[in-house]
């Protein structure tokens, strides 16, 4: 039986781009993950062991509060899981949008080399987007809300724009705020919806980890040294549970990306008929 194909350019409404979002996850979830995950492991995989080392430097500055090498230890710690986050995050959103673009350009069929190059050829353009976005949003936090509620609305879509219009880091910028004019609250609407959703579903993989830890601070309450609840911080179990919580995260997070991606070929669609003039052309051969 012929695999159901999802058209991406075309206009869709809030609704429309949610429900297709999860209908692309259910047509092509295990192929979309599992490139994913092998594209990504490593970067994953050091993350993991990088929120793991954060967990035990926690603990330890805790106990020792007046410890200087329990305090440097965790601010290396913490520097450590920001780069690790930061690099996971890019291969995880690059091997993510390529798999799209794959998936359009051959009308369904996925080459996983393709994905896999591009995601490796464009990590440091995606790497400084993100860099120039993030001081973007800093200077636009020093000035007042409004600017940060506009400028990350519209920097939302500069992935898009990165990998779908083969873009370099500065010119996605640029793009990012001439792509969303007169489509800001459409964008707005859209990322606010999906952001809850996305939240709310990410807590269902929270609340293991949270009883755990709950029951131990219970526990340690009871002892004669209240700092043995710090130990929870680095028991194997509620490792385990939070690596797990941060996975599922992760696949939650990727309903945030796929509905990107028909976010920004709806406005395309509305401002070039990009789909429309390549169905139109295709009627021709």
């Amino acid at each position: 039986m012929t695999q159901e194909y999802i058209e991406f350019k075309k206009e869709r409404d809030l609704g429309a781009i949610i429900t297709d979002a999860f209908k692309f996850i259910r047509l092509e979830g295990k192929p979309f993950f599992i490139t994913i995950a092998k594209i990504s492991w490593i970067p994953i995989a050091i993350a993991a062991m990088a929120m793991f080392y954060y967990m035990y430097s926690m603990s330890g500055l805790m106990q020792r509060i007046d410890d200087i090498g329990a305090g440097f230890s965790m601010m290396s710690a913490v520097f450590i899981l920001m780069i690790a986050y930061l690099v996971a995050y890019v291969y995880i959103n690059l091997a993510g949008m390529y798999y799209i673009q794959s998936y359009i350009n051959n009308k369904g069929r996925v080459v996983y080399e393709e994905v896999r190059e591009k995601t490796r050829e464009k990590f440091w353009s995606f790497a400084g987007f993100g860099f120039i976005a993030w001081i973007i949003a800093v200077v636009s936090i020093l000035l007042c809300f409004f600017p940060v509620l506009y400028t990350m609305t519209a920097l939302s879509l500069g992935a898009s724009i990165l990998v779908f219009e083969d873009a370099s880091a500065t010119d996605a910028i640029s793009k990012c705020f001439n792509f969303v004019n007169g489509h800001f609250w459409e964008t707005l609407g859209v990322i606010l919806v999906v952001w809850i959703l996305v939240t709310i579903l990410g807590y269902i993989f929270q609340i293991p980890a949270f009883i755990y830890q709950m029951m131990n601070v219970g526990i340690s309450l009871e002892s004669d040294d209240p700092t043995q609840m710090f130990n929870t911080f680095k028991d194997p179990i509620y490792l385990l549970l939070n690596l797990v919580s941060i996975l599922g995260n992760l696949m939650f997070y990727s309903i945030t990306l796929i509905t990107n991606v028909f976010l920004y070929f709806d406005i395309n669609e509305q401002k070039n008929l990009t789909g429309t003039i390549e169905k139109i052309d295709g009627l021709g051969q």
